[in-house]
């Protein structure tokens, strides 16, 4: 049987490198070469829409 320490143990180091995995997932994901057209429209077409004043 397990005992509750290394229980714990176990699930901070899972859940250390969980969190690293998807921190790194989400950098890949940012900095993908095809990803840069549409995170730039994304960008454009907030500042696109503002074209009169808010009332």
């Amino acid at each position: 049987m397990i005992d509750h320490d290394t229980l714990v143990a176990f699930s901070k180091s899972y859940g250390l490198f969980y969190l690293m995995a998807m921190a790194l997932t989400v950098v890949a994901y940012t900095f993908w070469p095809s990803n840069k057209e549409r995170f730039d429209e994304a960008a454009k077409s907030i500042i696109d829409d503002e074209d009169t004043p808010c009332r």
